[in-house]
């Protein structure tokens, strides 16, 4: 254990518009000894969300901005390998924020078990982790859909906006996803049950709305942002409600946050818009996974994982989010279990 190296990759510049690989130094040191309280994990698959382009950005936000010189911060799943915790056995398979590198030493109260019977690690990045708990916790506690609502989703092929339509289409709902091309819409109709797709890339989002929303939406789960935002306030019906969860189409905006022109649609429909984060809900994260669990159990909920191999590759892997190259939920595979 002794002469173990932890490779790292940590935020070397602020990144302007799209992060280049420059903006990364990659980085080794010894693997630190956990003492009383803390545990050594393992890092086998890390998460790569959306919201990690946020996190490089320094200003006020939800939660502090990652430094320059800090190891990136990401969600991570792994094997406990030495533990002060005796609650955290060597061998115990753990998620937490164990960041861009292999190994993690960390406070144990950082820490959570996970059970593989329920689903591979994988799995536990996505429909079990932080992409389920945002679908669960958003569309339900937010956005309150009630069963015949018309229900539309933006990034609907996306870790987050699969999730959202499945459980939306389980409360008895009409499911409108909005993905980018063919193969997504298809993905979305096809294996996952939504209603209907429409192509961003291919259709006016304003005239498929009317097509497959003639009466409204009741409900809009916004991953995107900007004009995929503006085109559903244009289409809402009374009382309809918004969660506004991301907005990726601005991310690695270089000009500034282009925000909604149809606001007053939610004055005249006496709708609401209502922004979340997942991290609010996290004392309730055990009764998300337990139902997210039974769902995928009887079939219920489907998942899929674009796994991509090597620590190496994360500048680029990550780049995937942004130019709409992952179908489901991404994944950096760092070492095999």
């Amino acid at each position: 254990m002794e002469n173990l190296i932890n490779h790292q990759i940590r935020l070397a510049a602020r990144p302007v518009g799209m992060p280049k690989r420059s903006d990364w130094a990659f980085t080794e040191e010894a693997v630190a000894q956990p003492g009383a309280g803390e545990v050594l994990v393992k890092v086998l698959y890390l998460s790569l969300d959306p919201a990690m382009r946020g996190w490089m950005n320094a200003g006020k936000s939800y939660i502090r901005p990652v430094e320059i010189g800090e190891v990136m911060r990401a969600g991570a799943v792994g094997h406990v390998i030495a533990s002060g915790d005796a609650k955290f056995p060597v061998g115990a398979a753990v998620v937490g924020g164990f960041g861009v590198q292999e190994y993690a030493c960390v406070n144990s109260s950082e820490v959570t078990l996970i059970d593989l019977r329920l689903a591979p690690f994988p799995v536990w990045l996505g429909a079990l982790g932080m992409p389920g708990m945002t679908a669960y916790f958003g569309l339900l506690d937010v956005c309150q859909p009630k069963a015949g609502d018309t229900v539309l989703v933006s990034g609907a092929a996306g870790a987050v906006g699969s999730v959202v339509g499945q459980i939306a289409k389980i409360k008895g709902c009409r499911v409108i996803g909005i993905a980018g091309g063919a193969d997504k819409c298809r993905y979305v109709v096809e294996e996952l049950g939504f209603d209907a797709a429409i192509d961003y890339k291919a259709e006016d989002l304003k005239t498929a709305l009317r097509q497959h929303a003639p009466k409204g939406v009741n409900v809009y789960f916004d991953n995107v942002g900007g004009a995929t935002l503006d085109a559903a306030l244009a289409y809402l019906a009374r009382n309809a409600r918004i969660g506004i969860c991301g907005a990726i189409s601005q991310y690695n905006a270089t000009e500034g946050v282009v925000g909604p022109a149809n606001y007053l649609s939610l004055l005249v429909n006496r709708a609401r818009m209502e922004g979340f984060v997942v991290f609010d809900y996290a004392p309730r994260y055990g009764e998300a996974v337990a139902e997210l669990a039974a769902w995928l159990k009887s079939g219920q909920l489907k998942t899929r994982e674009d796994i991509v191999d090597g620590l190496e590759t994360f500048p680029e892997t990550l780049l995937k989010l942004f130019k709409g190259e992952n179908l489901g939920k991404l994944v950096l595979r760092v070492a095999g279990e």
